[in-house]
């Protein structure tokens, strides 16, 4: 599975975390869950972290998997 990227975020002055994926809203924190994530993104792999969080990790095996001879039916 290729690494995530096009991910990036912006804390806005309420210290609200907004994170875009090529340009698009994919997700919006606020309070703890903005801090939490702040947190983890400075101490781990930023785009890793971002997809975590959004829910988009998963992107890119999917049609892998469907194809595998193990999921045909």
């Amino acid at each position: 599975m290729p690494k995530p990227h096009g991910f990036t975020y912006e804390v806005r002055h309420d210290r609200t975390v907004v994170i875009t994926h090529q340009g698009r809203a994919a997700g919006t924190l606020r309070g703890g869950r903005a801090d939490r994530f702040l947190a983890e993104v400075e101490s781990g792999d930023s785009q890793l972290v971002m997809a975590r969080w959004t829910g988009s990790y998963k992107f890119g095996n999917e049609r892998t998997a469907r194809d595998h001879p193990r999921n045909r039916r």
